[in-house]
Protein backbone atom coordinates (compact mmCIF):
# COMPACT_ATOMS: atom_id res chain seq x y z
CA UNK A 1 0.00 0.00 0.00
CA UNK A 2 1.26 3.17 -0.79
CA UNK A 3 0.73 6.78 0.74
CA UNK A 4 -3.31 8.09 0.14
CA UNK A 5 -4.45 10.82 1.57
CA UNK A 6 -4.26 12.72 4.79
CA UNK A 7 -3.90 10.96 7.98
CA UNK A 8 -3.75 7.50 5.82
CA UNK A 9 -0.62 6.39 7.23
CA UNK A 10 -0.62 7.45 10.60
CA UNK A 11 -3.98 5.49 10.86
CA UNK A 12 -2.22 2.70 9.42
CA UNK A 13 0.30 3.29 12.43
CA UNK A 14 -2.36 3.48 14.63
CA UNK A 15 -3.94 0.01 13.82
CA UNK A 16 -0.70 -1.51 13.60
CA UNK A 17 -0.77 -0.55 17.77
CA UNK A 18 -3.75 -1.49 18.43
CA UNK A 19 -4.05 -4.94 20.61
CA UNK A 20 -0.19 -5.69 19.61
CA UNK A 21 1.72 -7.49 22.27
CA UNK A 22 4.48 -4.67 23.77
CA UNK A 23 6.94 -6.73 22.37
CA UNK A 24 5.81 -6.73 19.03
CA UNK A 25 5.30 -3.10 18.79
CA UNK A 26 8.34 -1.79 17.35
CA UNK A 27 8.60 -4.26 14.75
CA UNK A 28 4.81 -4.20 13.33
CA UNK A 29 4.97 -0.15 14.19
CA UNK A 30 8.26 -0.76 11.30
CA UNK A 31 6.24 -2.60 8.58
CA UNK A 32 3.14 -0.04 9.35
CA UNK A 33 5.03 3.28 7.99
CA UNK A 34 7.15 1.17 5.68
CA UNK A 35 4.35 -0.47 3.93
CA UNK A 36 2.26 2.82 4.43
CA UNK A 37 4.91 5.09 2.88
CA UNK A 38 5.75 2.98 0.00
CA UNK A 39 9.69 2.59 1.09
CA UNK A 40 11.97 -0.49 0.36
CA UNK A 41 12.71 -0.59 3.71
CA UNK A 42 12.23 1.01 7.82
CA UNK A 43 13.86 1.60 10.97
CA UNK A 44 13.06 2.49 14.44
CA UNK A 45 16.20 3.64 16.83
CA UNK A 46 16.27 4.86 20.28
CA UNK A 47 18.63 7.74 21.34
CA UNK A 48 20.16 7.54 17.75
CA UNK A 49 23.02 10.43 18.17
CA UNK A 50 24.07 9.03 21.98
CA UNK A 51 26.20 6.17 22.95
CA UNK A 52 23.78 4.82 24.35
CA UNK A 53 21.47 3.86 21.15
CA UNK A 54 19.37 1.16 20.79
CA UNK A 55 17.80 -0.49 17.94
CA UNK A 56 13.93 -0.91 18.18
CA UNK A 57 13.55 -2.60 14.44
CA UNK A 58 14.31 -2.96 11.25
CA UNK A 59 12.41 -4.46 8.46
CA UNK A 60 14.57 -6.16 6.64
CA UNK A 61 18.38 -6.94 6.99
CA UNK A 62 19.21 -3.91 3.90
CA UNK A 63 17.57 -1.76 6.59
CA UNK A 64 19.26 -3.19 9.62
CA UNK A 65 22.54 -2.77 7.42
CA UNK A 66 22.05 0.76 7.26
CA UNK A 67 21.39 1.10 10.85
CA UNK A 68 24.98 -0.80 11.57
CA UNK A 69 26.68 1.68 9.07
CA UNK A 70 25.36 4.76 10.40
CA UNK A 71 26.20 3.58 14.53
CA UNK A 72 29.68 2.32 13.18
CA UNK A 73 30.89 5.80 11.41
CA UNK A 74 29.12 8.15 13.95
CA UNK A 75 27.38 10.10 10.78
CA UNK A 76 24.44 9.88 8.14
CA UNK A 77 20.84 11.11 7.83
CA UNK A 78 19.12 9.38 11.24
CA UNK A 79 22.05 10.98 13.88
CA UNK A 80 21.20 14.42 11.73
CA UNK A 81 17.78 13.79 12.12
CA UNK A 82 18.38 13.52 15.98
CA UNK A 83 20.58 15.89 16.36
CA UNK A 84 18.80 19.04 14.78
CA UNK A 85 15.21 17.82 15.45
CA UNK A 86 14.27 18.03 11.66
CA UNK A 87 13.65 15.40 9.06
CA UNK A 88 16.71 14.99 6.95
CA UNK A 89 15.42 13.93 3.42
CA UNK A 90 18.52 12.58 1.10
CA UNK A 91 16.58 11.87 -2.23
CA UNK A 92 19.76 10.98 -4.12
CA UNK A 93 22.93 9.84 -1.95
CA UNK A 94 25.13 10.23 -5.48
CA UNK A 95 24.50 13.62 -7.15
CA UNK A 96 25.29 15.65 -5.10
CA UNK A 97 27.81 13.40 -2.48
CA UNK A 98 26.48 13.32 0.55
CA UNK A 99 27.09 15.47 3.44
CA UNK A 100 28.23 12.49 5.63
CA UNK A 101 31.86 11.19 4.07
CA UNK A 102 32.48 7.70 5.78
CA UNK A 103 28.78 6.90 5.55
CA UNK A 104 28.25 7.71 1.55
CA UNK A 105 31.79 5.64 1.14
CA UNK A 106 30.59 2.86 3.25
CA UNK A 107 26.62 2.73 1.64
CA UNK A 108 28.24 2.87 -1.91
CA UNK A 109 30.70 -0.15 -0.68
CA UNK A 110 27.88 -2.08 1.04
CA UNK A 111 24.46 -0.73 -0.06
CA UNK A 112 25.05 0.28 -3.36
CA UNK A 113 21.64 -0.39 -4.20
CA UNK A 114 19.92 1.78 -2.10
CA UNK A 115 19.82 5.36 -3.50
CA UNK A 116 17.72 7.44 -1.00
CA UNK A 117 17.31 7.62 2.62
CA UNK A 118 14.48 9.20 4.84
CA UNK A 119 15.40 10.21 8.55
CA UNK A 120 12.47 11.23 11.03
CA UNK A 121 13.20 12.42 14.49
CA UNK A 122 10.47 10.64 16.95
CA UNK A 123 9.78 13.19 19.62
CA UNK A 124 8.37 12.27 23.08
CA UNK A 125 7.29 15.73 24.32
CA UNK A 126 9.64 18.48 23.24
CA UNK A 127 12.60 15.62 23.60
CA UNK A 128 14.02 13.73 20.34
CA UNK A 129 13.73 10.07 21.72
CA UNK A 130 14.78 8.06 18.54
CA UNK A 131 14.32 8.24 14.59
CA UNK A 132 13.06 6.88 12.00
CA UNK A 133 14.35 5.99 8.89
CA UNK A 134 13.16 4.89 5.34
CA UNK A 135 15.23 3.86 2.56
CA UNK A 136 14.41 3.84 -1.36
CA UNK A 137 16.14 1.93 -4.18
CA UNK A 138 15.93 4.49 -6.74
CA UNK A 139 16.45 7.65 -6.34
CA UNK A 140 12.83 10.55 -5.58
CA UNK A 141 11.77 7.02 -3.97
CA UNK A 142 8.91 8.63 -2.44
CA UNK A 143 6.75 11.17 -3.48
CA UNK A 144 5.32 13.80 -2.50
CA UNK A 145 2.91 12.46 -0.72
CA UNK A 146 4.25 10.23 1.21
CA UNK A 147 6.92 12.58 2.17
CA UNK A 148 3.94 15.20 3.57
CA UNK A 149 2.51 11.71 5.44
CA UNK A 150 6.07 11.25 7.05
CA UNK A 151 5.52 13.00 9.70
CA UNK A 152 2.11 12.86 11.14
CA UNK A 153 3.74 8.59 10.66
CA UNK A 154 6.65 9.74 13.06
CA UNK A 155 4.45 11.28 15.49
CA UNK A 156 2.09 8.28 15.11
CA UNK A 157 4.80 6.21 15.99
CA UNK A 158 5.82 7.86 19.13
CA UNK A 159 1.88 7.85 20.42
CA UNK A 160 1.54 3.96 20.06
CA UNK A 161 5.53 3.79 21.85
CA UNK A 162 3.98 6.08 24.77
CA UNK A 163 1.86 3.32 25.86
CA UNK A 164 5.33 1.25 26.34
CA UNK A 165 7.57 3.86 27.70
CA UNK A 166 8.82 1.73 31.04
CA UNK A 167 10.31 -0.95 28.52
CA UNK A 168 12.04 1.07 25.81
CA UNK A 169 15.15 1.69 27.67
CA UNK A 170 15.66 -1.18 30.37
CA UNK A 171 18.71 -0.39 31.46
CA UNK A 172 20.76 -3.62 32.47
CA UNK A 173 18.62 -5.99 30.95
CA UNK A 174 18.16 -6.77 27.86
CA UNK A 175 15.34 -5.12 25.87
CA UNK A 176 12.21 -7.82 25.03
CA UNK A 177 11.10 -6.45 21.84
CA UNK A 178 10.97 -9.31 19.12
CA UNK A 179 13.47 -10.64 17.64
CA UNK A 180 15.18 -10.58 20.55
CA UNK A 181 18.70 -11.83 19.14
CA UNK A 182 18.57 -9.12 16.72
CA UNK A 183 17.42 -6.43 18.74
CA UNK A 184 20.13 -7.61 21.91
CA UNK A 185 22.55 -7.43 18.93
CA UNK A 186 22.08 -3.83 18.47
CA UNK A 187 23.31 -2.42 20.38
CA UNK A 188 22.35 -3.61 23.76
CA UNK A 189 25.15 -6.23 23.76
CA UNK A 190 27.81 -3.06 22.59
CA UNK A 191 26.72 -1.42 25.33
CA UNK A 192 28.23 -4.18 27.33
CA UNK A 193 31.07 -5.00 25.38
CA UNK A 194 31.89 -0.98 25.86
CA UNK A 195 32.14 -1.74 29.68
CA UNK A 196 34.51 -4.13 29.16
CA UNK A 197 37.01 -2.19 27.34
CA UNK A 198 36.74 0.76 29.40
CA UNK A 199 37.01 -1.27 32.18
CA UNK A 200 40.39 -2.94 31.28
CA UNK A 201 41.80 -0.53 29.27
CA UNK A 202 41.02 2.23 31.99
CA UNK A 203 39.26 4.76 28.89
CA UNK A 204 36.18 6.52 29.54
CA UNK A 205 32.84 4.54 27.85
CA UNK A 206 32.97 7.35 25.07
CA UNK A 207 36.87 6.28 23.94
CA UNK A 208 36.02 2.47 24.46
CA UNK A 209 33.45 2.96 22.02
CA UNK A 210 35.46 5.25 19.65
CA UNK A 211 38.14 2.26 19.73
CA UNK A 212 35.23 -0.30 18.77
CA UNK A 213 34.05 1.78 15.97
CA UNK A 214 37.91 2.52 14.63
CA UNK A 215 38.46 -1.36 14.96
CA UNK A 216 34.92 -1.87 13.02
CA UNK A 217 35.93 0.38 10.50
CA UNK A 218 39.75 -0.84 9.95
CA UNK A 219 38.58 -3.80 9.73
CA UNK A 220 35.00 -3.55 7.60
CA UNK A 221 33.32 -5.65 9.98
CA UNK A 222 30.13 -4.61 11.55
CA UNK A 223 30.39 -3.26 15.31
CA UNK A 224 27.74 -5.93 16.30
CA UNK A 225 30.95 -8.47 15.08
CA UNK A 226 33.39 -6.83 16.96
CA UNK A 227 31.06 -6.39 19.82
CA UNK A 228 30.50 -10.28 19.92
CA UNK A 229 34.20 -11.05 19.49
CA UNK A 230 34.96 -9.16 22.72
CA UNK A 231 31.70 -11.32 24.52
CA UNK A 232 32.74 -14.41 23.45
CA UNK A 233 36.56 -13.81 24.06
CA UNK A 234 37.02 -10.66 26.34
CA UNK A 235 38.35 -7.54 25.70
CA UNK A 236 41.71 -7.60 23.92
Amino acid sequence: MTAGADGVVARLVARAAAGSPPEELPRRLCAAVRDGLGAAGATLSLLTDTPARQLLAASDARALLLEQIQFTVLEGPCISAAAGGEPVFVHDLAHPPTPWPLFGAVMREKLPEVKAVYALPIYFGDYVLGTMDLLGLERDALPDDALKQAPEAADAVAAALVAVRAQLLPGREAPAWEPVQEVRAHWFDTHRAVGMVAAHQGLSPEDALALLRARAFRTGRTLADVTADILRRGPH
